[in-house]
């Protein structure tokens, strides 16, 4: 299964509209340069976003597009499957009688084995935790770009030292 270039670029719409400050907006043009995609192809997507409820479109001067749900209810799963259509890795494991060999073929538990752990990874991350982690590295990716190197503690805070 390989994610589309649609999906791709709906998941960081999502991802960049989660780290909005809750009442701002953003312009399909400047969403566009902020996830580096073709401007009409992020327009058809926000469409379809819109379209599903994930995203509201506002008119006029302050408009742009919002995030529509709760970005921490929404798993990277959910907008993958909003844009391919439901999780297949392949026709094999489809469904019950999508496959006339499951009965006897051995790689047919690995299929499903591997179907479930592909769901269950895409459906633990939620588009609010994607859209921090994103945040957080692009700041440490700023920080040393520009030269300034962060020195962190190799203990986590709050826990002291063994001794001894």
């Amino acid at each position: 299964m390989q994610i589309t270039r649609a999906t791709d670029y709906a998941v960081r719409i999502m991802i960049r509209l989660a780290a909005l400050p809750e009442e701002e907006r953003l312009a399909a043009p400047e969403l566009a340069r902020g996830i580096q995609a073709p401007e009409s192809f992020v327009s058809k997507i926000l469409q379809q976003l819109v379209q599903r409820g994930m995203v509201t479109s506002h008119r006029g001067a302050g408009g742009g597009f919002q995030l529509a749900v709760a970005p921490e209810n929404v798993s990277l799963l959910d907008v993958v499957e909003m844009v391919q259509g439901p999780l297949q890795i392949n026709l094999c494991v489809a469904g019950e009688s999508s496959c006339d060999l499951s009965a006897w073929c051995g790689a047919h538990p690995i299929w499903n084995e591997a179907q479930a752990a592909l769901r269950k990874v895409l459906a633990s991350a939620s588009i609010a935790r994607l859209a921090r982690d994103s945040m957080a590295n692009r700041t440490k990716e700023e920080s040393s770009s520009s030269g300034k190197i962060q020195i962190q503690s190799a203990q986590p805070a709050g826990r002291k030292q063994r001794s001894g």
